[in-house]
């Protein structure tokens, strides 16, 4: 029996059947959708269309339907064609026409919009809490190798000695404002659309306001039309997990690059690695590769839902139902990455000789001949045009630079600026990636991920 089987002469075919039931993968809202119903029973009350007993009994007959579910005692039927249907049909089964008021007032259209915000608030807070853990792996790994210094890149060439410290900072930074943009999003889709009704509200005296606090949504809808149809929340969820993605894929090609041969820079335990079927040397680290593999999965599921989304009139479309599986689906693969990306960096052992070997070559020491040249009262322009002429030098004929500074009439009392860590503590402007600039940093970022952490 379906919810409208009332206007309708025969039953759903087959095939229209199997390609309408979201039971299959929104069971996973149970906790959500009693919780939302809950609240809706005790609206009801409130307005007076339920009795003080019947709330009650009500309210118990959908505590008894969460054991089940909690103690996987459900028993789905057939006909259930979603877990909203499932769990009405359930109080029905244990209170008898009682259960047949649990949706007086309410559609599937304001519930399942209600249960989604509800999912999609608890989502976001478990994922700033994952997103928070990584970040404290990471910061953990600058402390562990406090003193180890690598060549920071870009365009994968190396540029400048960094502490390792700083670099995993970055990271850290870039996680910091990914949770700062689900909490705005966690706050901006806290707003219950219960009271909607189908799309235009109710003839009855219900009270939005009441329910949506109980619920803890800040307030109540506005509009009945927008509370409805609203998925912008979803939307807004799947870009943030994409981007978060996105960071998690850039760890995850680091983590790949350092525990090559050729780079050598890192290893990982073998908790956090596999090997090969065929070659018995191997030691992959497919936890990053996972992550880096995982993100084109979430960009994709983003996609999908505003391609969904960007032709659909007012106000309820039964097109909605598709953005279910990509959110759920996003939120379990961001969830798995983050939790086993922190399990890999909190495994990480970092090769400090190397990277500081690879970190000591001389042409890194360029930016600082220049900048000397400045002090001394030279243009910059002209200051790096001589240096990289020196530079071009040592390249192309293989001379060693140190050699041609010493040689050289305006640098040869910098020479010294080419000894091995003198580059690195010369970066010390705010924000640095030398000694002298780290301790303040560090107190910044501490206290960044402290205020996060609270807000949790």
């Amino acid at each position: 029996m379906t919810l409208w089987h009332g206007r309708f002469e025969s039953s759903m075919a087959d095939d229209l059947w199997n390609l309408s039931e979201s039971y299959s993968f929104d069971h996973v809202l149970w906790r959500h959708d009693i919780f939302g119903s809950t609240a809706h029973v005790r609206g009801l009350g409130r307005a007076g269309l339920l009795s003080d007993d019947d709330v009650r009994k009500l309210e118990g007959a959908l505590n008894t339907v969460a054991e089940e579910f909690a103690s996987d005692t459900f028993v789905k039927k057939k006909t259930d064609e979603d877990i909203h249907t499932a769990i009405e049909r359930r109080v029905t089964e244990l209170l008898g026409p009682l259960g047949a008021r649990l949706h007086t007032t309410r559609s599937r259209n304001d519930q399942v919009a209600t249960t989604l915000r509800l999912f999609t608030r608890e989502a976001l807070t478990n994922i700033a809490n994952a997103s928070l853990n990584l970040c404290a792996s990471l910061v953990d790994v600058g402390e562990r190798y406090a003193d180890a210094v690598l060549p920071g890149y870009t365009h994968t060439q190396r540029a400048q000695p960094v502490l390792l410290s700083h670099h995993v900072q970055a990271h850290a930074w870039a996680l910091a404002r990914d949770v700062e943009r689900l909490f705005a999003t966690r706050q901006q889709l806290n707003v219950s659309p219960l009271g909607a009704g189908a799309l235009a509200g109710t003839s009855l005296p219900i009270d939005p306001s009441f329910t949506a606090h109980d619920m803890g949504f800040d307030e109540a809808f506005a509009n009945s039309l927008d509370a409805v149809s609203d998925r912008d929340f979803v939307a807004a969820t799947l870009f943030d997990i994409a981007l978060i993605g996105i960071h998690c894929s850039r760890l995850g090609e680091e983590l790949v690059l350092w525990t090559t041969s050729e780079f050598n820079f890192a290893a990982l335990s073998d908790a956090f690695t596999s090997g090969s079927s065929m070659l018995p040397q191997k030691k992959n680290a497919d936890v990053a590769e996972l992550a880096r593999g995982k993100t084109g999965r979430l960009v994709g599921n983003l996609t999908s839902l505003l391609v969904t989304m960007k032709g659909l009139p007012l106000s309820y479309n039964r097109d909605l139902q598709e953005d279910k599986e990509p959110l759920f689906d996003s939120v379990r693969q961001i969830l798995l990455v983050l939790k086993a990306l922190a399990g890999a960096y909190d495994s990480l052992v970092f090769h400090e000789d190397v990277a500081a070997l690879a970190a000591s070559d001389p042409l890194l020491s360029a930016i600082d001949l220049a900048e000397w040249l400045v002090e001394q009262g030279l243009p910059f322009r002209l200051a790096h045009e001589h240096v990289g002429e020196l530079v071009g030098r040592s390249v192309r004929e293989g001379i060693d630079l140190r050699t041609l500074v010493t040689a050289d009439e305006q640098l040869r009392d910098a020479v010294s600026l080419l000894d091995e860590g003198v580059s690195l503590q010369r970066r010390r402007s705010p924000g640095a990636s030398g000694p002298v600039a780290a301790p303040e940093q560090k107190k910044r970022l501490e206290a960044r991920l402290s205020a996060l952490k609270k807000s949790l």
